[in-house]
């Protein structure tokens, strides 16, 4: 299939086409390898019927989903967001730093390359960088947070391939390798001028730039963090998806104005540490 127009350099202009991959068998066996850090045995059946539903919900909110047929050896391959970038010139194919997820870039440049998406750039060794530790403030002001999983060779590339006005933030260590903070684990834009933060593990510069752009800053409890309360996915300016099970969170959106749908994700999402915007790679934003 062609798309015909792409690019998402926003999170939160209206979501027109979205790139998932549903779990397949790899994923079944994640919690067989502890390296992986999934926190129990996978339900594949389970887990299907709860992607299936998120796809769905996705559908009724409008958005056009595209699944990728491919598998790698990888179970992480179902957090889409982490291995390629789509901007209004291309997609950048990025290199995880968590090795066991170092190819999945491949099928999915294939696939955009096939929809009629050319690639813009390519992450090169010996730079890591993880989707997750990416996002856009605006469509002019791009983030990067090097971290356990994106490096200062990966930051400095990827800055170099976007272009235009580029902040680089250092991402806490956090709890250390064996689990994964990613700049995008502590924040989650929801309108143009709103983001859900996780205020303890945040940059102090990003702090600052929100607050020099006056983005209103929702906090996020401590007891909702784990549970991927600050993972939201924003479908248009003020309506959000969120992991189901953060009810704090969900009456701190909506009292801010922010209409908040949820899903079913103990196994796509808590178990593999990856809430809905880790499952979906923007294609369109417009």
């Amino acid at each position: 299939m062609q798309i015909q127009r792409y690019g998402a350099q926003s999170m939160v202009l209206p979501l027109e086409h979205v790139l998932l991959k549903r779990p397949g068998q790899p994923f079944g066996d994640a919690f067989d390898n502890p390296a992986l850090g999934y926190l129990h045995p996978v339900d594949l059946p389970e887990a299907q019927r709860e992607h299936d539903a998120f796809v769905a919900l996705l559908e009724s909110l409008g958005v056009t989903v595209h699944l990728l047929e491919a598998e790698t050896g990888s179970p992480d391959l179902i957090y889409a967001y982490d291995p390629m970038l789509v901007t209004d010139r291309g997609v950048i194919s990025l290199r995880s730093g968590k090795p066991n997820r170092v190819g999945e870039e491949e099928p999915m440049e294939a696939w955009a390359n096939a929809s009629g998406i050319p690639t813009l750039g390519r992450i090169e060794a010996p730079g890591t960088v993880d989707g997750g530790d990416t996002f856009w403030l605006t469509p002019d002001i791009f983030c990067i947070g090097r971290s356990l999983r994106t490096n200062r060779a990966g930051a400095q590339q990827l800055a170099e391939i976007v272009g235009g006005r580029v902040e680089i933030f250092d991402v806490p260590y956090g709890n250390g390798p064996d689990e994964c903070l990613h700049l995008l684990s502590v924040i989650s834009p929801v309108a143009e001028n709103a983001a859900a933060v996780y205020l303890p593990l945040m940059p102090a510069g990003l702090w600052e730039l929100l607050v020099e752009n006056d983005i209103k800053m929702i906090p996020i409890p401590d007891e909702e963090f784990e549970s991927q309360g600050c993972n939201l996915l924003t479908i248009r300016p003020g309506v959000v998806v969120m992991v189901e099970g953060n009810p704090k969170t969900q009456v701190a959106l909506e009292e801010a104005g922010i209409e908040v749908h949820t899903f079913s994700g103990k196994q796509i999402c808590v178990n593999g540490s990856g809430g809905p915007t880790c499952l979906t790679r923007p294609v369109l934003r417009g």
